[in-house]
């Protein structure tokens, strides 16, 4: 059963797509029908900036499964990291 559900989260990143990296300004996740994933349903996240058009977009679908195991090794890493690097400001590569 589809939830219509949808969270739109506002961040700061980075995406590849077909033409390389792009900022990635929003995520958006949602439970439905796959488009490509072997699922009935899945956990779709959609990474993308909308100012850069349809081709600034990484698209997920996960099953169930996958998409806990994800999260909970997100929420492990982030928990494991020194407080210090968490809050530091970015460094520009040269």
């Amino acid at each position: 059963m589809c939830t219509y559900l949808t969270e739109v989260v506002e961040l700061q990143g980075s995406g590849k797509g077909p033409e390389g990296w792009f900022p990635v300004t929003t995520a958006s996740v949602y439970f439905d029908h796959p488009v490509h994933a072997p699922a009935e349903h899945t956990l779709n996240v959609d990474l993308l900036n909308p100012a850069l058009g349809a081709g600034a977009r990484v698209a997920m679908e996960l099953d169930p499964s996958a998409a806990r195991a994800l999260a909970t090794a997100i929420l492990e890493v982030l928990g494991s990291a020194p407080a210090a690097v968490l809050t530091q400001p970015r460094q520009v590569r040269t």
